[in-house]
């Protein structure tokens, strides 16, 4: 690995980092609750886990560098393979822990760039 692909990767690290404060706080004004964040199951990490009422909310947070790419770009992005590894881990998560089973759950999506609002796509997909 060259020493400028590092330093890429560490700055697409942060972001991440960032953009999944940032929608943890937006969710938070929504109401949500967040249960847990970078949540590491067998079938792989979760980025949040939220709920409000009887929704539990598996949220997949997808970060921008540039503000005009944050829409449909970084839907696309979640691929059928990574749907199915969020649908497993959320799988885990309710063997985990057995009290959340009985709610509604749903997978969300938290578009973040910047200079924009999070844009928060609610049942954004079903597995």
């Amino acid at each position: 690995m060259r020493k400028g692909d590092a330093a890429r990767g560490r700055a697409a690290h942060r972001r991440g980092l960032r953009a999944e404060t940032l929608a943890a706080f937006w969710l938070r004004l929504k109401g949500y609750r967040i249960l847990a964040r970078r949540l590491k199951t067998r079938a792989g990490e979760i980025d949040m886990v939220a709920r409000r009422g009887r929704a539990l909310v598996i949220v997949e947070v997808k970060a921008s560098a540039r503000p005009d790419r944050a829409g449909e770009r970084a839907v696309e992005a979640l691929l059928p393979r990574q749907q199915q590894r969020l649908a497993r881990a959320a799988d885990h998560l309710l063997a985990m822990r057995p009290g959340l089973a009985g709610l509604d759950l749903r997978f969300d999506v938290v578009l973040v760039a910047p200079r924009r609002f999070p844009r928060h796509l609610e049942d954004a997909w079903r597995p």
